[in-house]
């Protein structure tokens, strides 16, 4: 092999060795140093928005545990693990569960006990009623995630493609297609005083939006509780115990978090799951980016399918905010 292609090939290996350690410090900075977050859903209205980025402190947990209020990002802890130990470690570093934000209610050793007082949710943390100010004020308006015609349409497809020209009840086909539908509806904080398309947070296109059988709008109502089934307002303090209510009762052991969404009408949170855990903890959310009323994952993706009406979404006044 002549000299020049020895170094030749040299510089390539070199360049390749470069550019492999360089993936390997930015994979350990936004592992253990910083993360970038997307909201995808408004479980957190209205402190955050759908389509909002913010920045979070994955170092700080490095040396303290998360503090009462402290807004949080941690690993959906539904998640199935693999049972194999590297596939497991791909998946808790690498590509695995989707990434949840939540708030901080309870920190280990913790007592925290959910119950109704006068028709209203309320939460007491080692027997003192704690203020909640951050809970989303707003009703929830539901809204269709797209245009009616087009969903239905598509539904619409779907079955004539599955029956192969098979006759079909029509009254079976109908309820299909609003289970259908069902399935496609979201819910959206809603300033009642403003129009539908001059909303302070999203843009509500009326055409979207769910009606009753009058055509009334359906709205829920903050401070409205979930219910327990069994009825009761207060809870079992005998046992760790919810139930996708608003009553529960919880001693937080050793490495467990109570955490729960300031929209409490559209949050899954610890009141359907129980305690998280804190190896599933791995950010504190301390700054918002910027904002767009986007459902899309990609902002760019959005920019070129709507390069006008986007920037008509972008939330100018809720860009390089501190979070508290």
């Amino acid at each position: 092999m002549s000299q020049h292609k020895q170094q030749k090939k040299q510089g390539l290996v070199a360049q390749i060795t470069e550019f492999a350690f360089l993936l390997i410090i930015v994979f350990l900075i936004r592992t253990f140093g910083f993360g970038l977050y997307q909201v995808p859903t408004g479980s957190m209205e209205t402190t955050m928005l759908v389509g909002e980025r913010f920045f979070a402190d994955k170092l700080s947990y490095n040396f303290r545990a998360p503090r009462h209020g402290e807004i949080i990002a941690f690993n959906d802890p539904e998640f199935v693990y693999s049972t194999n130990p590297l596939m497991k470690l791909f998946q808790r570093y690498v590509w695995g569960p989707s990434n949840w934000t939540k708030r901080v209610i309870g920190v280990p050793g913790d007592v925290i006990r959910g119950v109704i007082e006068n028709g209203k949710p309320v939460i007491y943390r080692n027997g003192i009623k704690i203020e909640e100010p951050y809970i989303n004020a707003y009703p929830l308006i539901h809204v269709y995630r797209q245009d009616i015609a087009v969903l239905t349409e598509a539904i619409q497809e779907k079955i004539r493609k599955a029956s192969r020209g098979y006759r079909l009840n029509k009254a079976e086909v109908e309820r299909y297609i609003q289970e259908c539908l069902a399935h496609e509806i979201t819910s959206r904080s809603y300033d009642s005083r403003v129009p539908y398309d001059q909303q302070p947070f999203y843009d509500l296109k009326e055409d979207r939006i769910v009606r009753d059988n009058q055509g009334n709008i359906e709205l829920s109502i903050p401070g409205t509780p979930l219910p327990a089934k069994n009825g009761k307002t207060t809870p079992d303090e005998t046992t760790n115990n919810w139930s996708k209510s608003d009553v529960f009762y919880v001693k937080l052991g050793e490495n467990e978090y109570w955490c729960m969404g300031d929209n409490r009408l559209g949050s899954k949170d610890c009141r359907f799951f129980g305690p998280i855990k804190g190896n599933e903890i791995h950010g504190r959310i301390i700054f918002r980016i910027w904002s767009v009323d986007s459902d899309e994952s990609w902002w760019i993706i959005d920019l070129i399918k709507h390069p006008i009406n986007f920037w008509q979404r972008v939330r100018w006044s809720r860009f390089f905010q501190i979070m508290h």
